[in-house]
């Protein structure tokens, strides 16, 4: 039995000799693909929103997790009573407790502009997203950008 110790460890030792070399790009690609990232696309209809502060919009439609049709983006301010543009901070939120917080931007009139989700909590804790915001009309809008999930 104190024979085949020695060689065990031997074996062992040799193989993890042999294989560290191939294992090593392994490990640098796990690490890499701990990132996931790619485009977005949403889209939401906004005839709820009102303008004031806490009116939302709803998700109708989304190529990525966490967002989620149905989900509401909520806006904190008000639209701006000169100018008629938004720059105001937003929640993405549902019923199952994950909510995403960013910012989002609209010329006067709320045609274009850009939208930031910068983590939140659950499902958006590691989500990060940037895009472009066009709306068709006074309802119908989409972002179109990135997404990553981070470490």
């Amino acid at each position: 039995m104190k024979a085949r110790r020695p060689f065990a460890i031997a074996v062992t030792a040799a193989a993890v000799g042999l294989l560290t070399p191939l294992l090593g790009p392994a490990a640098a690609v796990a690490n890499e693909g701990s990132v996931r990232s790619g485009a977005l696309h949403v889209t939401k209809e906004c005839s709820q929103y009102t303008g004031e502060p806490g009116s939302f919009c709803t998700v109708t439609s989304s190529n990525v997790r966490p967002i989620e049709a149905g989900m509401r983006i909520v806006y904190k301010d008000a639209i701006d009573p000169v100018t008629s543009a938004i720059d105001t901070d937003i929640v993405v939120s549902f019923r199952h407790g994950s909510a995403g917080y960013g910012h989002v931007t609209l010329d006067p009139g709320g045609n274009t502009g850009t939208v930031t989700v910068n983590g939140g909590t659950g499902d958006f804790r590691k989500f990060h997203a940037r895009a472009n915001v066009t709306c068709s009309d006074a309802v119908n809008c989409a972002w179109d950008g990135t997404y990553s999930f981070r470490r």
